[in-house]
């Protein structure tokens, strides 16, 4: 198991929980991005530069991804392409995307899509707050907790 970081649009707050995490259990990061990215030296961490363009990164990521493994993202439709191959989605704000929940957050994505390009100011997401970092590192835990047990 691995985890996979959407890294263009990932929090620097989240960055760091996830360089913890990775260093303290052993479990091997990808940041994947179409940026150059500078993390901590660490045998569990490496970063992944791919091409600029629409979904490129999402595109990479799906790729290389494999059964069981973790995807850390903001993007509902990359969530849900996750979820299709097995994988699992983890949000910044520390809800897991699933089968139960992605049909409905991608019908409201659509939906407020719909609106903004018919004229409507939908306003963009909450700033991360220090309790969705908590509830982050929270779910991370508990996730990671549960995979080395099995």
């Amino acid at each position: 198991m691995q985890i996979w970081v959407d890294a263009d649009a990932c929090p620097k707050v989240i960055k760091e929980i996830l360089y913890r995490a990775a260093e303290r259990l052993g479990v091997m990061l990808t940041l994947v991005a179409n940026q150059p990215l500078f993390p901590p030296r660490s045998p569990w961490i490496k970063t992944l530069q791919v091409p600029p363009g629409f979904d490129v990164a999402d595109n990479e990521i799906v790729r290389r991804l494999a059964s069981g493994d973790l995807v850390v993202t903001a993007d509902i439709p990359l969530a849900a392409e996750v979820i299709g191959c097995g994988a699992h989605a983890l949000n910044p704000r520390g809800e897991f995307y699933s089968t139960e929940n992605i049909r409905e957050l991608l019908n409201l994505r659509d939906f407020n899509d719909t609106l903004r390009a018919s004229g409507v100011q939908t306003g963009g997401p909450a700033a991360l707050t220090h309790s969705d970092r908590q509830a982050f590192a929270n779910r991370l835990d508990r996730f990671l907790a549960r995979q080395r047990v099995r």
